[in-house]
C-alpha cells in the first residue's frame, strides 16, 4: 500500500531570498533542495515573503504621500509578495503547481508535489497565509524560514537576549502582542500566532539557508530552532 505524502508548509521569508537584492545563489540551492525532497516523498506548499520588494515600495509610497493609509502601504507589500511568489513559480516550472495561490481560506484539489502561496489581504502577513493553508490541507506543521536560528527572549543583538527552543502559544503571543502593522518585525505574525493557536497549530522558526539542518527537521531528527505550540 502506497502512503500518503506528507505535506510541508513553509512560510519563507523575504528575508531570506529578497534580503536587499533578490538572492540568485540562494534560490539556486533552494529549487535543488525542494526537488531533491520532492523525489523523496514529500509535499510542500511555500508561501513566499515580500522581503526588500515590499519594503521598498511601502517607503517610497509613505515618502511621496503624508500620512498614506496603512491599508493602502498593505497592499504595496501584498503585490510585493506576488510578485517573488511568482518568481518562484518561474524557477520551480514543470514541477509547481502553473498558478500562484492569492486565496488562502479556499481550498484547491491540486495534485502537484509543489504549490507556490502568496499574499491575500491587509491585516496579516504571509505568515497568517501558512496558517490558513495548512489548516486546509490537513497539515500540523508550518515551518516558518527567517533569517535567524532562533526566536529570542528581545532583540538578539542586545546585551541579554536569550534564545527559546521551545515556548507556548500564550508565552510567544505576549512577546509579540496582538497588533499586526505592515513591515513589522516579529519572528511570527501577531494575527498568524493567534489562529495557529486556535488550530493547534505546530510552528518552527527557524534559519532558512541552513538547509541540512531543514533536512532535518522534514527527516524527524534533532533541528535547531524554536518549537512553538
Amino acid at each position: 500500500m502506497k502512503m500518503a505524502k506528507k505535506t510541508f508548509v513553509l512560510s519563507l521569508g523575504g528575508s531570506v531570498f529578497v534580503p536587499d537584492s533578490i538572492d540568485i545563489g540562494f534560490l539556486k540551492k533552494f529549487k535543488v533542495f525542494i526537488e531533491q525532497q520532492i523525489k523523496k516523498g514529500h509535499r510542500f506548499i511555500v508561501v513566499a515573503g515580500g522581503g526588500a520588494t515590499a519594503r521598498k515600495y511601502r517607503d517610497a509610497g509613505a515618502a511621496v504621500v503624508h500620512k498614506m493609509p496603512i491599508e493602502d502601504l498593505d497592499w504595496l507589500g501584498i503585490h510585493a509578495t506576488r510578485l517573488n511568489a511568482q518568481l518562484l513559480r518561474t524557477i520551480f516550472r514543470g514541477t509547481t503547481y502553473q498558478k500562484v495561490i492569492k486565496d488562502p481560506t479556499k481550498k484547491h484539489n491540486i495534485k502537484a508535489d509543489l504549490i507556490i502561496g502568496a499574499g491575500y489581504r491587509p491585516g496579516n502577513s504571509t505568515d497568517y497565509c501558512a496558517v490558513l493553508i495548512a489548516k486546509n490541507y490537513g497539515a500540523k506543521t508550518v515551518i516558518n524560514l527567517s533569517n535567524i536560528d532562533y526566536v529570542y527572549t528581545k532583540d538578539p543583538k542586545l546585551a541579554g537576549a536569550k534564545k527559546i527552543e521551545k515556548i507556548s502559544w500564550t508565552e510567544f503571543r505576549k512577546i509579540v502582542g496582538n497588533k499586526w502593522d505592515p513591515g513589522l518585525h516579529a519572528p511570527f505574525d501577531p494575527i498568524a500566532s493567534k489562529h495557529a493557536q486556535e488550530n493547534k497549530l505546530r510552528v518552527v522558526v527557524m534559519n532558512g539557508k541552513n538547509f541540512k539542518n531543514l533536512e532535518n527537521l522534514l527527516s524527524g531528527k534533532k533541528f535547531k530552532g524554536t518549537v512553538i505550540e
